[in-house]
């Protein structure tokens, strides 16, 4: 009788053979994406200077002094992005906007992978029927136009408030998310596996939660990514044109907006307020880059 090869194997090198789980290789491909674990390196050193903002600013960040006002970039006190025209540290303030952004984002990325994946989960699994209500909801979501609706939005329930903000994107943001998962719930609802669920009496919900939701989460993850940096930039927007969460409340896109009223002569008020969106933005997609890469079962090697 012959032995399978892998215990022959472990027989006569005395070398057990361990199986790698689709997380592993996941895993290794991820971190054998330069770029993508630069980029998270990078990100997760601006959220976290962000998240613990009162002790990595050398100042508050509405502490005045106007003996600095108007001051460059220098070392002189540690005023490295310089000062606004009343004399606030604006590295300070950049690092309390930072706190502010990435606070919403997480909120949107959150909420709106929870509305995406149950609305898409639903129609991808059931009948035509809920199909067809879901997805021509989802359709007229998107047929709004969006930057109208949350300039309308954020001025009438926003109120200038974070939460709230956050709540008016992310009621906008996860169509995209739902039809990626109502296409992937289709073909997973064909798999063997979950017919042989179905026969074995498990429960729609148990089908969904455990069987066709596990096989979807690379989709979510990578989308869920994606929607950090999409929520960063258009809070940026609405803080830009004064629709967005007002002051004292510092914010990118308010900070931009403030330098561009201060005029061309203080040049550093918007700069560096915009070069952290921009490498901010550059990192959440260097990210996603990686793990939609990690995820996705056909971009692996043969030889992994």
């Amino acid at each position: 009788m012959l032995e399978a090869p892998d215990a022959a194997l472990t027989y006569e090198t005395g070398v057990e053979i361990q199986a790698r789980s689709q997380w592993q290789y996941s895993r290794r491909r991820f971190m054998r994406h330069r770029l993508a674990m630069a980029s998270l390196v990078v990100l997760l050193a601006i959220f976290l200077a962000g998240a613990f903002a009162p002790w990595v600013a050398p100042y508050s960040f509405d502490e005045i002094d106007l003996q600095n006002s108007s001051s460059p970039p220098t070392l002189d006190g540690f005023h490295i992005f310089g000062t606004d025209l009343i004399g606030r540290d604006y590295f300070s303030r950049v690092i309390f906007g930072i706190r502010t952004s990435a606070q919403v984002a997480l909120i949107v990325a959150l909420l709106a992978t929870m509305i995406g994946v149950v609305v898409g989960g639903l129609a991808g699994y059931y009948s035509a029927s809920v199909d067809n209500l879901l997805m021509r909801f989802t359709d007229l979501i998107l047929t709004l136009p969006g930057l109208a609706v949350l300039l309308c939005a954020a001025a009438l329930i926003g109120n200038g408030s974070p939460n709230r903000i956050a709540v008016i994107l992310a009621l906008l943001f996860w169509t995209y998310l739902a039809r990626i998962i109502r296409g992937t719930f289709l073909s997973l609802r064909e798999k063997e596996y979950v017919e042989a669920a179905k026969a074995a009496g498990a429960g729609d919900l148990r089908i969904m939660v455990r069987h066709m939701l596990p096989n979807a989460i690379g989709p979510i993850v990578v989308s869920a990514t994606l929607i950090v940096g999409l929520a960063i930039l258009t809070e940026a927007v609405l803080g830009f044109l004064g629709f967005g969460i007002q002051p004292p409340t510092p914010t990118l896109g308010k900070l931009i907006a403030d330098g561009e009223d201060a005029g061309t002569n203080l040049w550093w008020l918007v700069t560096f307020p915009g070069l952290t969106i921009v490498l901010i933005l550059l990192c959440v997609n260097f990210v996603g880059d990686g793990l939609r890469d990690a995820l996705d079962p056909t971009q692996r090697r043969v030889r992994e």
